[in-house]
Parts: structure tokens; C-alpha cells; sequence
């Protein structure tokens, strides 16, 4: 490895909105994050209900076509 064209690597504290703190070593000191694995959906295993369909047939509503034209 070439001297002097790396960035120093120092401890560092990752702090969660949910409260976790995970103790690493980065290039950036202290960072705060909105979502980790304590708290994500994912890993949790609770999942938010969404309003995907709700979407969907919003789009369909815009971009129907119009007439009984099919290509």
C-alpha cells in the first residue's frame, strides 16, 4: 500500500433513532442513522401496512386508454 493516500481509519459511534448504539471503526466519526437492523421491517418481521394497491389503481385511473383501441 502507498503511504499517505489513505484516510484514517478511527473509532467510531453509529447512533440509531430508535436508540442503538453500535460501536465500529470508519472513516467518518460519529454518524447518525434513521433506520438500522434493530429496527427495520426486514428483520424485525413487522411489516407496515402500505397502500400499494391503493397506487396501482391510481395509475391505471391516469394512464388508461382511452377509447376501445388495443394495439
Amino acid at each position: 500500500m502507498k503511504k499517505g493516500i489513505h484516510p484514517e481509519y478511527k473509532d467510531t459511534i453509529i447512533t440509531c433513532a430508535c436508540g442503538e448504539v453500535i460501536q465500529t471503526r470508519s472513516t467518518k466519526q460519529n454518524l447518525r442513522i434513521e433506520i438500522c437492523s434493530k429496527c427495520h421491517p426486514f428483520f424485525t418481521g413487522k411489516q407496515k401496512l402500505m397502500d400499494t394497491a391503493g397506487r396501482v389503481e391510481r395509475f391505471r385511473r391516469k394512464y388508461k386508454k382511452k377509447g376501445s383501441e388495443t394495439n
